[in-house]
């Protein structure tokens, strides 16, 4: 009988210890996530250390592992983060948007999807996006894609002026336009703010011709 290789099984891939619930942690943390972001502007990844983050922050390196026993659940903690900041922004600036109409709502939706001129979310660039797989299993993209497709789901929902009703699958497929086309305009336009705005516009003008017609049974 032939025997098949099977490839060897990763170790499981380092996380946060816990997340903040007290708002003194939550005040730690977020001085941590800052501290983060400068040392990585300032000296790339190789060069970031957690004692670095901790001298940084100005806290000692004991309190830092409490939350993060290394740089690469540093990250993985940021990114969630930054996904539950998102999140956030879509319900209070979408959802809770009662008195805006179907089109200003979108193009919320879309600026904080998209992440182009979103400065109430946390600085995320393409170098960050090259690091996922060190962090992230499939079934964290799975949690992250039902979500996104949520949050749009939830939000387009709420549009009652809108021309009509769009399906499930017309909600999906627009949401994952948008969210997919980030990450891939991130990774090759990382320094082209004009094509991705300009891409952001057009996928906006597109979005609302979809939405201004039937959608398909």
């Amino acid at each position: 009988m032939r025997h098949v290789a099977q490839a060897p099984v990763s170790a499981p891939r380092a996380k946060p210890l816990k997340r903040p619930s007290q708002a003194r942690a939550r005040f730690t943390v977020q001085a941590i996530y800052d501290a983060f972001v400068r040392i990585w502007q300032a000296e790339g990844w190789e060069r970031l250390t957690t004692r670095a983050v901790a001298l940084e922050t100005g806290i000692s390196v004991g309190t830092l592992y409490e939350y993060f026993p290394n740089k690469q659940a540093l990250l993985s903690g940021y990114v969630r983060h930054g996904m539950d900041m998102l999140l956030a922004a879509i319900e209070k600036q979408v959802v809770q948007a009662n008195d805006a109409p179907w089109q200003e709502r979108l193009h919320h939706l879309l600026r904080l999807t998209v992440g182009i001129d979103a400065p109430e979310l946390q600085y995320y660039d393409a170098r960050m996006l090259a690091l996922e797989h060190q962090i992230a299993e499939p079934k964290h993209h799975r949690r992250v894609h039902d979500e996104i497709v949520g949050a749009w789901s939830k939000a387009l929902n709420m549009c009652a002026d809108l021309p009509h009703p769009p399906s499930a699958l017309t909600v999906k497929t627009l949401c994952l336009s948008a969210f997919g086309g980030r990450r891939y305009v991130l990774l090759v336009h990382a320094d082209d703010d004009a094509t991705a705005r300009a891409w952001a516009a057009e996928l906006e003008r597109q979005c609302q011709l979809v939405l201004s017609v039937p959608s398909r049974a």
